[in-house]
């Protein structure tokens, strides 16, 4: 046990060295990416999301959702599944556990 402990004292230096060179660029990218993602809506941007908010319940109660493309039908439904994943995930989180869940 004594060998192990000293082996694994000479050799932390080196392996913390490696692992800061291995993270150092992706944490610098995930940084830049989460700068830009991550941030909240400005009370500029709040009035724009409420007005595409009321033109989606507009195309739904006059059924303009139906002349949708292809395209935009498909980018629709990933974005809907998209929301329903964070939902659920929010749940497991919260209940701490998968149980109850038919996944």
């Amino acid at each position: 046990m004594a060998r192990f402990i000293r082996n694994f004292a000479e050799k932390a230096p080196a392996l913390v060295s490696a692992a800061v060179t291995y993270l150092k660029p992706r944490l610098a990218t995930f940084w830049y990416y989460a700068k830009v993602e991550l941030v909240p809506p400005t009370p500029a941007e709040i009035p724009a999301a409420s007005q595409s908010v009321k033109k989606i319940i507009q195309s739904a109660k006059t059924g303009s959702f139906k002349q949708l493309t292809v395209k935009e039908a498909v980018l629709n439904s990933l974005v809907t599944t998209e929301l329903r994943m964070w939902f659920y995930i929010g749940e497991i989180i919260s209940k701490r556990g998968i149980v109850g869940y038919d996944v």
